[in-house]
């Protein structure tokens, strides 16, 4: 159930309260009786507890790259090179 703020007008008291979605709002101030406005709420934040997330959560299995062969580029050799005179 999702927690709504509000505020009374008479008496400017702020206070939270958890009512279901499908709840009329509330319309009498229980301190003082006085008229109460509904507050825009920005929710909560993301909370994180507990010791975090392990590497296989989640975690996509990779596939087997297929094996490119690796062309050396071949470097001529003393032989290969012709002593021009």
């Amino acid at each position: 159930m999702p927690t709504y703020e509000y505020e009374c007008l008479t008496c400017k008291k702020m206070f939270e309260i958890f009512q279901s979605i499908n709840d009329k709002p509330l319309k009498k101030c229980k301190e003082c009786g006085g008229k109460l406005k509904k507050l825009m709420s920005c929710g909560s934040g993301i909370i994180f507890k507990g010791t975090g997330f392990y590497e296989t959560d989640y975690k996509k299995k990779k596939e087997p790259k297929p094996e490119i062969e690796k062309t050396e580029l071949k470097k001529p050799s003393d032989s290969d090179k012709k002593e021009t005179k």
